[in-house]
């Protein structure tokens, strides 16, 4: 699936970045991202950048040897730009589905990453519980993978069908256990609102979610982009549109059995027990560095942000042509900065501290708390005043943010 990239400028064909992304950079934290976009079959519902292997074109063989030569183009890149190394405080290897790589593979991008920046205490790999076994999970350990995330979805036969998954729900249970025997942090992604999904399914799905013991979860309600199978299957009416107040009310399900199954919700869509939160993503929450590594990935650098080509092919000729294998890039404005900073954390259980609003903004909270969406003691809080949401803030997120941003 190649989805559509942004708009955005030409990059330069060296991937030369301005001289701004080196101010300050001491001061943020630096993560890398490596997208491994094969899959062995494809979800109806995913627009992620991925391929299965009779459509990529590409051999699966030759993924590591080029993500190893575009670490090496990061850093030379950023080491013109002026840019201080500094340790990758966090590598998270997303997908497609990136345990299909063999151990060997990701060690090789693993010890790239290593040798040019150093690693801080979290790597994360993503994986699809049907990939896995016992004696591959400890051979993640064994390379210093601390956490994996497994795509469970749904912990029901039927809304696992509508979705294409392939996995046997039974497997995810057996998964966390055999990478908790390793040492292993687990989180799972589950999906709510898949059509034909009853609020009994989804329930059924979070509890199973929880019996397993994990550190973290991750839910998402169901988006679908038209040129999706299922975008166009709800174009066609074969299938019902995801159910905006049904979606509303899995949200509250999902909050309360995380909660008493002793999970803290620290983002809109993630809970974790205490100091299980995901450090990457936190990352790009608070606008830190990262370099995103493979096709279509996206990285940020200092305000300048890019994506990557999306095919394996083209992203594999733009490195070994010593070319960068970004499509286009954006610099970003300060209004833009600035406007981003409250979209993101207001997703936060932190929250967004009240003096990063401006004068029209700061105006606009009370009326927020008055509706009920903001959290009217974190926002006079002495010292500290932020911008917290309340549980109807979260489901009316996108609300707040524009009442916060109505004038930029």
């Amino acid at each position: 699936m190649t989805p559509a990239l942004p708009a955005g400028d030409v990059p330069p064909p060296d991937g030369a970045l301005p001289a701004q992304v080196a101010h300050g950079a001491l001061g943020r934290a630096f993560g890398v991202y490596v997208h491994v976009p094969f899959c062995t079959s494809r979800c109806g519902y995913c627009d992620f950048t991925t391929y299965t292997p009779e459509g990529s074109g590409a051999a699966r063989e030759a993924y590591a040897a080029n993500a190893v030569a575009e670490v090496g183009f990061a850093a030379r890149v950023l080491d013109d730009a002026g840019v201080p190394r500094r340790p990758a405080a966090t590598v998270f290897f997303g997908g497609g589905t990136p345990t299909l790589l063999t151990l060997a593979d990701l060690a090789a991008v693993l010890g790239a990453v290593r040798t040019t920046w150093g690693l801080g205490a979290e790597v994360s790999v993503e994986a699809n519980p049907d990939t896995v076994t016992g004696e591959y999970l400890a051979g993640l350990a064994a390379l210093g993978v601390t956490r994996v995330s497994f795509g469970m979805q749904s912990a029901v036969p039927h809304v696992l069908a509508t979705l294409g998954r392939t996995h046997d729900p039974a497997q995810v249970p057996r998964v966390v256990r055999w990478a908790h025997d390793e040492g292993l942090r687990c989180s799972v992604d589950l999906v709510y609102g898949t059509p034909g999904e009853s609020l009994d399914d989804w329930t059924c799905s979070v509890r199973a979610a929880l019996d397993t013991g994990v550190e973290h979860l991750s839910a998402y309600a169901l988006t679908l982009e038209p040129m999706t199978p299922m975008g166009r299957k709800v174009a066609r009416g074969t299938i019902c549109a995801p159910d905006p107040d049904l979606q509303a009310q899995m949200y509250e399900v999902v909050d309360d059995e995380a909660s008493a199954a002793g999970l803290v919700w620290y983002e809109i869509s993630n809970w974790a027990v205490p100091g299980a939160a995901c450090r990457h993503n936190l990352g790009y929450w608070t606008g830190e560095d990262w370099w995103g590594v493979g096709p279509g990935a996206h990285s940020h650098v200092g305000g300048v942000r890019w994506w990557n080509v999306t095919h394996p092919r083209a992203w594999a000729r733009a490195l070994a042509d010593g070319c960068s294998p970004a499509a286009g890039r954006e610099v970003l404005r300060p209004d833009q900065v600035a406007a981003e900073q409250v979209m993101l954390g207001v997703r936060l259980a932190t929250g967004l501290p009240l003096d990063l609003l401006d004068v029209a903004g700061r105006r606009a909270v009370a009326q927020l708390v008055v509706d009920g969406l903001v959290d009217g003691r974190a926002a006079v809080r002495p010292g500290s005043a932020a911008v917290v949401l309340t549980r109807s803030g979260r489901l009316l997120a996108d609300t707040v943010v524009r009442a916060l941003v109505a004038d930029r």
